[in-house]
């Protein structure tokens, strides 16, 4: 995982003959979502319902602002088209691969509630809530933040984070890193009144469970996205049923410890399937390389 000046060097040829370079700087990156994020949320712990519920949805949307920033003022048009591409690419959709993906994360669902019947729980969790586990913003409220966390979230995270980090090593050791990163990075919500987050703090189980589980669903996610030839608008489906499902359907948190367990075990058979994709390193240093080649 040694990286190099030369490895850190993205260099290609436009049409026109002119040659672009562009280096990715992820650490500069997860510094500013981080940053850009927290100063609305950590303001959000103290003051009232109403006035965090504005602040939390702006930190929401400061890894996508920050993303679209870095790569507008990256003076590299291969970088700007190759995210125009990931937004707008209907083409690059693998709508069959995709929905293997929906199909893999529900029947995560069903196997994590058949077995949370060993340890006491019901099979009553086979139903939709009436609500949802954050309060304070109403049914209309809380299908905004689903739709803006599994829509603009992507376009931060997909748009230039996971690029940035997967340019320097391959797609296994990216997805952790990125996991880790990802997880860590909802701390305040523990904090705010109100929030899914908030509501596990009854007990210390529940919260690292939660940071854990996030670490092996982003390799389910990175392998929707490099499934689609990078394609952000895969990863939004993908990660607004996920989402939907997280929220609506009535598993007990005990429930989601087991859940975890099962995505786990998803994740090394999705990983083990798809060796080459995970463990290749023939894109590092290239990634942008045939960026527009498709175009003309």
């Amino acid at each position: 995982m040694e990286i190099t000046n030369k490895e850190m060097i993205n260099e290609m040829t436009d049409v026109n003959g002119t040659e672009h370079t562009y280096r990715y700087r992820p650490v500069f990156f997860f510094s500013m979502a981080y940053l850009f994020t927290w100063i609305f949320w950590i303001p959000a712990i103290f003051v009232s319902q109403d006035i965090g519920v504005v602040l939390m949805l702006m930190g929401l949307i400061a890894p996508a602002v920050v993303s679209t920033v870095f790569v507008l003022t990256s003076g590299s048009d291969v970088l700007k088209q190759d995210l125009k591409n990931k937004m707008i690419g209907f083409y690059k959709v693998k709508w069959l691969n995709v929905l293997m993906a929906v199909i893999v994360f529900a029947l995560i669902i069903v196997c994590s509630i058949l077995l949370s019947l060993a340890f006491g729980q019901s099979l009553d969790q086979f139903a939709f809530t009436e609500d949802f586990s954050f309060t304070g913003v109403g049914i209309a409220g809380a299908l905004i933040t689903i739709l803006i966390a599994s829509v603009i979230e992507e376009v931060g995270w997909k748009g230039y984070c996971e690029d940035s980090i997967g340019e320097y090593m391959n797609w296994f050791w990216e997805s952790l890193i990125f996991g880790v990163i990802w997880s860590l990075w909802h701390i305040p919500l523990l904090f705010i009144s109100g929030t899914y987050q908030a509501g596990l703090m009854v007990n210390p189980l529940y919260v690292v469970n939660f940071f854990i589980s996030g670490i092996p669903l982003g390799y389910i996610i990175t392998w929707v996205y490099l499934a689609s030839d990078r394609s952000i608008l895969a990863c939004m489906i993908f990660h607004l049923f996920v989402n939907f499902m997280q929220e609506k359907i009535a598993m007990t948190p005990e429930t989601k410890c087991v859940e975890t367990i099962i995505v786990i075990i998803a994740t090394v058979i999705i990983v083990a399937a798809n060796k080459d994709m995970f463990f290749e390193t023939r894109h590092v240093g290239h990634l942008l390389e045939t960026v527009g080649k498709a175009d003309n």
